[in-house]
């Protein structure tokens, strides 16, 4: 109804619009008595129309919505960045106890100074194959359950950012992260998990580490980019080298 409503209005609109116009041309007429003149510019604007169209819609438009896109995709990357700061890593480090086969994959994982971006896509695509090996008595079930029921107010801080909405590979690591600390939270012996139970606890912490791993290096390429101080610190506290420090060597 309310649709039809606001149809209704513009037609009404239009066809004053349009009659208003009949009566201008009509009364130019009458004073100068000139149609060949009236048709001239008439016909003139109408094929201006089709110029404006395309300098409006098409060009104006495109390179408007290419800035706005660029300017929500930094402030999306704040976003991001806050979370790798506040959990990502820390949560990267927990995963990767549960990787049987974390040392042999860390390695390529490990940033150098001197990669520029064609290297960091390319290493992107190389592990997006990566088929993460989880076994939950690896890793420290109880530490992690912990540590994600300390940060699920900041989780859901970050699910209220409306930018967000826009990024859906990074919203779907938010739940995958969410429904992980459902999991743990639901059981209160995680040392003695039924065989299927178990299944079921790798299977998400896997979900959670491969969208991990994807985002962050989305994230380490945007600071490449753009922000080469946040990248040299990036580096400096990279999850998946051992040896790293904080510290400029």
């Amino acid at each position: 109804m309310k649709i039809s409503r606001i149809f209704n209005w513009q037609v009404v609109l239009g066809i004053i619009l349009i009659a208003l116009s009949a009566i201008v041309y009509y009364l130019h007429y009458v004073i100068f008595r000139d149609a060949h003149h009236i048709f001239i510019y008439l016909i003139g604007d109408i094929a201006f129309v089709f110029l404006e169209v395309f300098l409006v819609t098409l060009v104006v438009h495109n390179l408007l919505a290419r800035r706005e896109k660029q300017v929500l995709f930094k402030k999306m990357n704040m976003v991001i960045g806050a979370f790798f700061s506040e959990v990502g890593r820390e949560l990267i480090k927990f995963c990767i106890a549960f990787d049987a086969d974390s040392c042999d994959f860390s390695k390529k994982l490990i940033l150098q100074p001197q990669w520029n971006n064609k290297q960091l896509k390319s290493l992107h695509k190389e592990i997006a194959g990566f088929a993460c090996n989880v076994d939950h008595r690896r890793g420290d079930l109880e530490g992690l359950k912990s540590f994600l029921l300390k940060k699920r107010q900041f989780l859901l801080a970050l699910l209220e950012n409306q930018n967000l909405l826009e990024h859906e590979s990074f919203t779907d690591l938010l739940w995958a992260v969410f429904h992980l600390t459902e999991e743990l939270e639901g059981r209160n012996d995680l040392k003695n998990l039924l065989p299927a139970d178990a299944e079921h606890i790798a299977h998400d912490i896997k979900r959670v580490y491969r969208q991990l791993i994807s985002q962050w290096l989305f994230y380490v390429q945007h600071l490449k980019s753009d922000y080469p101080y946040l990248f040299s610190l990036a580096m400096r506290t990279n999850p998946f080298d051992r040896q790293a420090t904080i510290q400029v060597r």
